[in-house]
């Protein structure tokens, strides 16, 4: 792999990420997820300025919540992503919890099923939880889950978190336009491919998540009746004692990339709803969509 290019100012920053990943790997792991998760929420929340972003999302789609629910969401999404990014740079503890994860719901049973058909299939996500349980866990069961992914603007970093989010499961698909032809052939050969659903994509269609109009791509729902394959959506959802379950879904029903596209933004609401605190409120998730055309709205019903 060629050697990342890009300012200074990422090289400095990357520095320090990898200084704090490697000091954090010195402890246990139980000690080091919980200790990543606080200095997420106590140290980088503060200084970055999330907090006011979760506020205002929350403001926006949840605004019957009261002050105390809104603060515990501000400390917990912040704690969410820390443990996150710990569990990812901790594959091989990691993984060995994801085979012992219980997978509920029909959703594996569906993949296996499509796997023997000699096709692949699509599991659909969010920022929610942490998705690498999911693919840890149908690692463990012999489906491995390829992901489609959005490069981070820091080179530096983008290219030990790719080799990091590898060990969960390959291939791995940058989004672009070599990325999904790729991944194309990868289903069309009977691969799975995971992708992560809530990302606002400039230009997309508007419709309705969370009960306001945003940006939401078809592309999964358009690959799984193109290709006849399942879109099946799979949660990481962590537990009260920071373990994890896999939460499965019957594949959605085939019908119109918008209706299912729809469906897929329900599945996901319903899971946010329940349990708020391990969504990605930092997301600007519905920026750009109140300039929605008339044929987006359209194409969305928003």
């Amino acid at each position: 792999m060629d050697a990342p290019q890009g300012k200074f100012s990422h090289r400095v920053s990357d520095v320090f990420i990898r200084g704090f990943l490697a000091t954090m790997r010195t402890l246990p792991y139980e000690q080091r997820i919980t200790l990543a998760g606080k200095f997420a929420t106590k140290v980088l929340a503060p200084l970055s300025g999330s907090r006011r972003r979760i506020r205002e999302n929350l403001a926006l789609v949840m605004p019957e919540l009261s002050h105390d629910a809104v603060e515990a969401i501000v400390r917990e999404t912040p704690e969410t992503m820390g443990r996150m990014l710990m569990e990812t740079y901790s594959p091989d503890e990691f993984l060995a919890r994801c085979a012992a994860v219980p997978i509920l719901g029909p959703g594996l049973e569906i993949a296996k099923a499509s796997q023997a058909e000699g096709k692949g299939g699509l599991l659909v996500t969010g920022h929610f939880g942490n998705y690498l349980a999911a693919r840890g866990a149908f690692l463990a069961n012999g489906i491995p889950i390829g992901v489609l992914y959005k490069r981070m603007n820091n080179p530096f970093f983008n290219a030990h978190y790719v080799e990091a989010m590898a060990k969960f499961g390959e291939p791995m698909f940058e989004r672009g336009r070599r990325g999904m032809s790729s991944m194309i052939k990868h289903l069309r050969s009977g691969g799975f491919v995971g992708i992560v659903q809530d990302q606002r994509i400039n230009n997309a269609p508007v419709m309705p998540f969370m009960g306001k109009p945003a940006r939401t791509a078809l592309s999964s729902a358009e690959l799984a009746l193109k290709y006849d394959i399942p879109l099946i959506p799979v949660y990481g959802v962590r537990e009260p004692d920071g373990s994890y379950k896999v939460v499965t879904e019957p594949a959605i029903v085939r019908s119109t990339p918008e209706e299912m596209t729809q469906a897929v933004n329900a599945s996901l609401e319903a899971q946010i709803r329940a349990h708020p605190g391990q969504w990605m409120w930092t997301h600007n998730r519905w920026r750009d969509a109140g300039n929605a055309t008339s044929e987006d709205r359209a194409r969305g019903k928003a």
